[in-house]
């Protein structure tokens, strides 16, 4: 076994095993999330497709298995259906167990005007490193997006993004390298700030957020129409 599909596995163990939580009920959940994530897996694929094919990130043959598809290991199409799993699972949790904590209505339009401009401005100053501003970018139209569409759920996600930070830094620092020798996948350096977090580009912090947010859009919107 590969040690991205490893690292893949472990973290899928616990939100698989705890989807029969009665209080949670997160497998009651899949017939919109599961479409969702679905989705979304052909949105970020055909990125990822993109950016690996013009050598803004590329993978590491020791690390992975030797199935490619259309480019990309097995392992990294995998990344966009454990990882959003994953996610929106602890967003689930958090509100199955704390369902009155939420930002302020007020402070979250704020925060989010304020990520919108910061994003934007972000994006036209890095108009020369494409993951950099590409993600910028994305992120800023999501929000606002969310801002408009689901004001309630973005309140919240602000605060559940913060937790599922947790798992995804210590899973994305392994695959960027922070405890093994080399990485698991690279970046070309002239297409990031250079911004770190220990090994982590800044940017993937953008991407995540970017990925669950839209996947949770798409999951909310889609149990709206499946309640009529």
């Amino acid at each position: 076994m590969s040690l991205y599909l490893a690292v893949e596995l472990c973290a899928l163990a616990i939100p698989l095993a705890f989807s029969f939580d009665r209080k949670v009920a997160y497998f009651r959940m899949w017939p919109f999330l599961l479409p969702s994530i679905l989705i979304n897996a052909v949105i970020f694929v055909s990125l990822d497709i993109y950016f690996t094919s013009n050598g803004i990130w590329g993978f590491n043959p020791e690390y992975h298995s030797r199935l490619m598809i259309a480019g990309l290991p097995l392992e990294e199409l995998l990344f966009f259906i454990i990882i959003p799993y994953c996610s929106l699972f602890v967003h689930y949790v958090f509100i199955a167990y704390l369902p009155g904590v939420t930002v302020n209505k007020s402070i979250s339009g704020l925060l989010s005007a304020l990520l919108i401009l910061l994003l934007l401005v972000a994006a036209v100053l890095n108009l020369t490193r494409t993951y950099t501003s590409f993600y910028s970018a994305m992120t800023a139209v999501i929000i606002l997006i969310a801002w408009i569409a689901n004001p309630a759920m973005l309140s919240r996600f602000y605060i559940t993004f913060l937790i599922i930070m947790i798992p995804f830094l210590l899973v994305n620092s392994i695959l960027t390298g922070s405890f093994i020798e080399g990485e698991v996948f690279w970046y070309d350096n002239n297409e990031i700030s250079g911004v770190r977090l220990f090994s982590i580009p800044v940017e993937d912090v953008l991407f995540g957020f970017s990925l669950i947010l839209l996947n949770l859009l798409v999951a909310e919107r889609l149990r709206k129409v499946m309640k009529k």
